[in-house]
């Protein structure tokens, strides 16, 4: 496990961010940075210690003037400079820096708080339901439980339950034999039996039809699959992460989800909030995503305060997708070397503004240029889909019924909208 030490002269240099790194779960103990360090370890140095850097080493200068990043490279160390004034995203991006991969990015004393919850609940083997909304980070909580428990050298395999064809899901799950099916040329292990060692993460397990929820806790419950067209089951060693967009609460008292399955699932609970309650992890996190979209040899585009308050005061309701689509468009079309508030452009190509297009006067957007018949449809369809789950509160199954269509073609509907507004 990679190590990380923060010198003496760093600490002395920049006196707010010990305090800070521990304000966001991670331990960075005080290092001398001439003594032998280990190959994998990460030292954060003073640029007054550049001469004892290595290439995994991050030298940090607090000074006045322009702010940047560069990356490590050559064989050199990464350097990062800034003064007080940039400060605040200075310590975020050292953070995003010297954090462990596996680590979600945490801004919020809370969700370090979260995560130190997550990894004690990893060291047992219960089984785990998170639930938050769409784009909040489930599989990057399911990845960080598998990576800080006992089966982290075991295998990690993800399923969307949402995006496979019902017919499917059970041979996906359980696998199959020969000739148990048209088509199946050959036996097939399955998901389950592709994690045995490690962890299953059942992604949008709402979605589960109920006749297979049957079998999901049957094999939950006896550690062992049938898989399809097979006579014996099989065992299994596997540790069981689900997770889900709704209350499946609701879902078992409207009758979609089973008790049984609910209360085998809810063993160690875990609910991430939304983006909107998570104003310093909007900062953490657009850290992490500048630096995935860093072209190589592009300069990093450091972002003003007032860029900054703009994403932390923005509602997200499309979470971290949302935030990961702004952070890309302003890496891209920015008109200076910083990224300014004027850069962000929240709105552009989200449901929310073609629903500020179909809300305009006809006179309003004949104005603007002629409407197409496609978009016209296309703004037909948002405003019926968006007022049918207005009247449903939110509830995708119950929106459905009202449109008239099965809530799987709904989820693709939505889908494609959101693609054509991007």
């Amino acid at each position: 496990m990679t190590e990380t030490g923060l010198s003496e002269g760093a600490a002395k240099a920049n006196p707010m961010l010990a305090a800070w790194l521990a304000g966001v779960g991670l331990a960075v103990p005080r290092i001398d940075a001439t003594a032998p360090a280990g190959r994998d370890a990460i030292r954060i140095l003073d640029t007054a210690e550049r001469a004892h850097a290595r290439y995994r080493d991050l030298i940090v200068t607090i000074a006045d003037g322009e702010p940047s990043y560069q990356p490590a490279s050559n064989g050199l160390p990464a350097e990062i400079r800034f003064g007080m004034n940039d400060a605040a995203f200075g310590h975020a991006l050292i953070a995003e820096l010297v954090r462990p991969a596996y680590r979600p990015a945490a801004g919020e004393p809370e969700s370090a708080a979260f995560l130190t919850l997550s990894a004690r609940i990893a060291k047992s083997d219960a089984t785990v339901l998170v639930l938050g909304e769409t784009g909040t980070g489930k599989e990057g909580i399911a990845r960080f439980i598998h990576a800080t428990s006992k089966r982290a050298d075991g295998p990690f395999v993800a399923v969307n339950c949402a995006a496979l064809p019902d017919t499917m899901l059970e041979a996906m799950l359980f696998g199959h034999a020969k000739g148990a099916f048209t088509g199946a040329a050959g036996a097939s292990e399955g998901l389950f039996r592709a994690a045995d060692g490690g962890t299953l993460l059942l992604d949008e397990v709402a979605e589960l039809p109920l006749p297979l929820q049957a079998k999901l806790l049957r094999a939950l419950q006896e550690r062992e699959v049938l898989p399809v067209g097979a006579t014996k089951p099989i065992p299994v060693n596997v540790r069981v992460v689900a997770a889900a967009n709704r209350e499946l609460a609701e879902e078992v008292a409207e009758g979609r989800f089973r008790a049984d399955l609910y209360w085998r699932l809810n063993v160690m609970p875990l609910m991430l909030k939304p983006l909107s309650q998570r104003r310093l992890d909007v900062r953490a996190i657009t850290a992490t995503l500048m630096l995935r979209h860093l072209e190589a040899g592009e300069t990093f585009p450091w972002p003003t305060n007032a860029a900054l308050d703009r994403l932390m005061a923005h509602g997200w309701p499309g979470n971290v997708r949302e935030l990961e689509n702004v952070l890309q468009r302003a890496m891209l079309l920015r008109r200076g070397d910083r990224i300014e508030a004027d850069d962000l452009a929240i709105e552009a190509g989200t449901l929310a503004a073609c629903q500020q297009v179909r809300a305009q006067p006809s006179q309003q957007r004949a104005a603007n240029g002629p409407i197409r018949l496609a978009e016209a449809a296309r703004h037909s369809e948002a405003a019926a889909i968006e007022e049918a789950l207005d009247a449903c509160n939110g509830h995708r199954l119950r929106a459905a019924e009202r449109l008239g269509i099965s809530e799987r073609t709904l989820r693709y509907r939505l889908a494609d909208l959101r693609r054509q507004a991007a």
